[in-house]
């Protein structure tokens, strides 16, 4: 009963993307995400996109399974990165005060193709990551409701890849936009029903809650808390789902969207985490990505919107996943022509490696976004001396603070294996990934310092 209404809530869902996806297509449109009129996205349109893709479903499985394990702590830890929609709109606005019309641009202008390389190779891997794990939450939901069917997980990536690719692949960004606000209202409206049905629940206790320490107690979480500031800045810049929504509308518009998508996706973030914490209050097991604990706490119909909500959050990130990937390739790699088709074709490559990546095998949730975190950080020292100092870096201090970014990336990654398990302090991962953050900053700036110096004026 379960797994039938989870099926036929989605469906609905998905058929209801494709009846507002665009009926025509135009390459503006398809790139940069305009109407049929031309005119920019609305404030509205904006923030809802903005919070949809933010709050995508791996973000709430992570943030319910660090409140799982390490209580109010943990769930912080993870709204924590939605402060870079803050960071995030400071630099967006840096950028376009200084006539950029993209991160691409001013690195270009400042760090020539090293800078497009280089920026361009992260971004990239940080979309494929978007694809295969966001593909991994649906495969769990599915494997959770439909236990008896055995191949139900792989079933469920590759419909919901099918499905996603269809719409996402005839409109773009345009219909990655508008397929955004319905999604959104219908998993505020879902997923506000679950969270009201928790908070009067008998066994809610809101005290509780707010100073539990989690199953493995709070220590982890705050150290990740830790990291979570200290990756904070950079990690907006290297996200193209944000980026490429910072230079849809103009300034004015474009920092109120950031500011809105601030409050709104951090408080969904954490009512989520809420259900994560409530599971280890009552002393339930740990269960498959804890759905299977939820299946055993909660009646039906809460557990159903729970899923829904992720399903919904999924699909979201998706296709604004490949709506940048096509920009990416089309705009700032110039791969392929800037065409419907050109497009099109970046999407679906985009799609068949992230599920390829998905169903073959992949790290923990969070662990992506540990990865792909220490990978920004050489944007850290960059932006804050190049851009907001306007100082001059040259190129070999920005190889320098990306060097030391991607091996730090490479350590967290790898710290099981026998090179870095014998160089890495003894402890718990995240207290790792913590002193990696640590050195990585530390050589970054470093680096960048000992380059740069003051931009020389141009003669009148």
């Amino acid at each position: 009963m379960q797994a039938t209404a989870i099926i036929v809530i989605f469906g609905l869902v998905v058929l209801a993307s494709l009846l507002v996806a665009p009926r025509r297509a135009s390459v503006e449109g398809f790139f940069t995400g305009r109407n049929a009129s031309g005119e920019a996205p609305s404030l509205i349109v904006l923030v809802l996109s903005q919070v949809t893709t933010w709050i995508f479903a791996r973000s709430l499985m992570n943030s319910a399974i660090l409140g799982y394990f390490y209580g109010i702590w943990g769930v912080l830890a993870y709204a924590a990165y939605y402060g870079s929609f803050l960071t995030g709109a400071a630099i967006v606005d840096r950028l376009r005060a200084g006539g950029a019309g993209s991160a691409q641009d001013w690195l270009g202008a400042s760090f020539g193709k090293t800078g497009h390389i280089t920026y361009n190779t992260v971004i990239a891997l940080r979309l494929l990551s978007e694809v295969f794990s966001n593909l991994l939450v649906v495969g769990l939901i599915f494997a959770a409701a439909l236990p008896e069917v055995g191949v139900a997980k792989e079933a469920a990536i590759i419909l919901v890849a099918i499905l996603g690719l269809a719409y996402s692949a005839w409109g773009g960004l345009n219909a990655a936009l508008r397929t955004d606000v319905l999604q959104m209202v219908i998993f505020l409206i879902v997923f506000a029903a679950a969270f009201v049905a928790l908070l009067v629940s008998p066994g809610f206790d809101l005290g509780a809650v707010l100073t539990a320490e989690g199953a493995s107690g709070a220590w982890n979480g705050q150290v990740l808390l830790i990291v979570a500031f200290l990756q904070v800045f950079s990690y907006p810049a290297h996200d193209p789902v944000m980026m490429d929504r910072g230079f849809l509308a103009d300034r004015r518009a474009t920092r109120a969207a950031f500011l809105h998508a601030f409050w709104l996706s951090t408080l969904c973030i954490i009512a989520f985490g809420f259900f994560g914490i409530q599971a280890a209050l009552v002393g339930a097991e740990y269960d498959n990505s804890l759905l299977g604990t939820w299946m055993q706490m909660f009646p039906a119909w809460i557990f159903v919107a729970l899923l829904v909500s992720l399903l919904i959050s999924a699909l979201s990130t998706l296709d604004s996943a490949l709506a940048s990937a096509a920009r990416l390739v089309v705009d700032e790699l110039n791969l392929t022509p800037r065409t419907l088709n050109g497009g099109r074709i970046a999407m679906v490559v985009f799609m068949v490696a992230g599920t390829a990546l998905t169903l073959w095998g992949n790290q923990t949730l969070f662990d992506a976004v540990a990865v792909s975190g220490t990978a920004s950080m050489f944007l850290t020292p960059v932006l804050i001396v190049g851009l907001f100092m306007n100082r001059k870096v040259p190129v070999w201090s920005y190889l320098g603070a990306f060097a030391s970014a991607m091996i730090g990336a490479w350590a967290y990654f790898g710290r099981d294996g026998l090179i870095w398990s014998a160089i890495l302090p003894e402890g718990h991962k995240y207290e790792q990934l913590l002193v990696i953050c640590v050195l990585v900053l530390a050589v970054g700036f470093v680096s960048v310092l000992a380059g740069a110096r003051k931009k020389s004026l141009k003669p009148a």
